[in-house]
């Protein structure tokens, strides 16, 4: 049995987890938005990102990219970012209109 490593962005347990590795990127749902945890130099910090998703998509690529974290962990990121967001979004049913009849 596989379990998923809980700073693993990819959502698998292989070379992107949390343990080994010195730089991590974890994504994770909150009530609105996301939870973006970094770490480096053994320190573990955890932000709340609950603007829009244009905005949260480019903090994750900000605090990623111009901290040298590697690419992979990036795209990595902002896909499971955007699937959560995708996911949080709530969807408008349409109503069904009622005709009057013609008598």
């Amino acid at each position: 049995v596989e379990t998923v490593l809980p700073l693993g962005s990819s959502g698998i347990n292989a070379e992107y987890g949390g343990l080994v590795n010195k730089r991590v990127v974890g994504i994770k749902a909150a009530d609105k938005g996301v939870v973006m945890t970094t770490k480096s130099k053994g320190k573990t910090v955890s932000t709340n990102l609950s603007r829009n998703g244009r905005r949260t998509i480019k903090s994750i690529r900000a605090a990623t990219v111009n901290s040298h974290y590697r690419p992979d962990l990036t795209d990595a990121a902002i896909r499971k970012a955007s699937a959560i967001l995708r996911s949080q979004k709530s969807k408008n049913v349409a109503k069904r209109r009622s005709r009057k009849s013609k008598n």
